[in-house]
């Protein structure tokens, strides 16, 4: 839940201006607007690479926004993000950038082959962990980012553009991919300009205007202020 939310990269030019926005557990959220329009901030603020200027940000029950540094890992294990620009390393193979999200929680080798194992299959990728990363397709380097956001098993997935570099076909290839891990009972907030995936997957559709967040005619209407059952916690 944003709560009456401001956010400035400059003095007197807000990029976010008490927005308002409560996202449902389990929900498909498409977040859309125009260039500079708050998008990337939105998310950012979320996974705490930002911080708000104004208001607050819950999420499994705490303040994003006033989580202490010590605090924030932990929140990130619950938070995959996917970029637009995959992010992943080049010159590691596929189960290096994936099996890294377990490292560093100090999971044992063979559950993290395991698991590795498991969502490489889910994304399309089996038998290519041992492929260098970077020799990839933009398509194939675009499901190695999805595996590894989504190996930890976190409550909430975050896209920022993810199919922006992808051409048309590739673009619904992704997007379907995150209908299924949606589909076994994961949170989405998608954020995109790309109106065909919007046309072709109708979903909850949130328009960034003005710093603020505005559910558009056709999509599912923004639940009360003072229904918070079952939100997202934050």
């Amino acid at each position: 839940m944003f709560e009456d939310v401001y956010k400035s990269y400059r003095a007197g030019v807000p990029v976010l201006r008490g927005m308002n926005l409560i996202i449902e557990r389990g929900e498909f959220v498409f977040i859309t607007g125009p260039s500079g329009s708050g998008k990337s901030t939105l998310l950012r603020l979320l996974y705490r690479a930002e911080r708000v200027d104004q208001g607050r940000i819950l999420f499994m029950g705490r303040d994003v926004a006033r989580l202490r540094d010590e605090s924030v890992p932990f929140l990130r294990r619950n938070i995959g993000v996917v970029f637009q620009d995959f992010k992943i390393v080049s010159s590691w193979s596929v189960y290096e950038n994936v099996a890294i999200t377990l490292e560093v929680l100090g999971l044992p080798t063979r559950l993290i082959k395991a698991r590795v194992g498991e969502v490489l299959e889910r994304v399309g990728l089996t038998g290519r962990g041992g492929d260098v990363a970077g020799v990839l397709s933009g398509g194939e380097q675009q499901r190695v980012a999805l595996a590894r956001a989504i190996v930890g098993e976190p409550a909430l997935i975050l896209a920022d553009e993810p199919t922006g570099n992808l051409d048309p076909q590739l673009a619904l290839d992704i997007l379907g991919l995150f209908d299924e891990i949606h589909e076994s009972g994961t949170t989405v907030l998608f954020a995109t300009h790309d109106r065909t995936l919007l046309e072709v997957r109708p979903r909850r559709l949130i328009v960034l205007d003005e710093g603020k967040a505005m559910d558009v005619p056709n999509g599912v209407s923004t639940p009360p202020d003072e229904d918070y059952d079952n939100q997202l916690p934050l």
